[in-house]
């Protein structure tokens, strides 16, 4: 399993499956608008999980792999569901050199998932980022855009299990 495949099962709507093949159809077999169906079934769903690709690999006659392959080039898409909090730890050069490393390595270990994942209750999402301008608090943790910051392993750990706790 690719490591940012949802291990969450997929729980998508016929609404939205009806959106989604809307999309598709307005594109009138330009397979050039693939990029633009992507983001628009990313709006609907939240993100691209397999059985969208799927969708949309079928509905627009371009290979899985072309869809898959998008889908894990650019940034912009998720192939896993974010979290009802979304932790994002900072592995830029300031973060970095101050243990940042060690600090997602614990938040991943508390949490039992990895970058790109979410946990199995949909509670937490982690990912890891790059620069987040807050250079002079290094290393930092952002949590559905809330900046901690001067963390460590043991800092970190404390905060994701006392929202873990609410």
């Amino acid at each position: 399993m690719h490591k940012n495949v949802s291990k969450i099962p997929f729980k998508g709507t016929p609404e939205q499956k009806e959106k989604l093949m809307a999309v598709i159809a307005g594109t009138n077999g330009d397979k050039s608008l693939l990029m633009h169906v992507m983001q628009e079934a990313q709006e609907i769903y939240g993100y691209l999980p397999y059985e969208v690709q799927v969708m949309i690999a079928e509905g627009m006659d371009v290979p899985l792999e072309k869809v898959f392959g998008v889908a894990t080039f650019y940034a912009q898409f998720a192939l896993s569901p974010k979290g009802e909090y979304d932790v994002s730890i900072c592995l830029g050069t300031a973060c970095y050199v101050r243990g940042a490393q060690a600090v997602f390595d614990e938040v991943s270990k508390t949490l039992g998932i990895g970058a790109g994942e979410c946990t199995p209750d949909g509670k937490f999402s982690l990912d890891a980022c790059r620069c987040v301008g807050a250079c002079g608090l290094a290393p930092v943790m952002m949590i559905n855009g809330e900046v901690y910051g001067r963390l460590t392993p043991e800092k970190a750990k404390e905060i994701i299990e006392s929202i873990a706790a609410k």
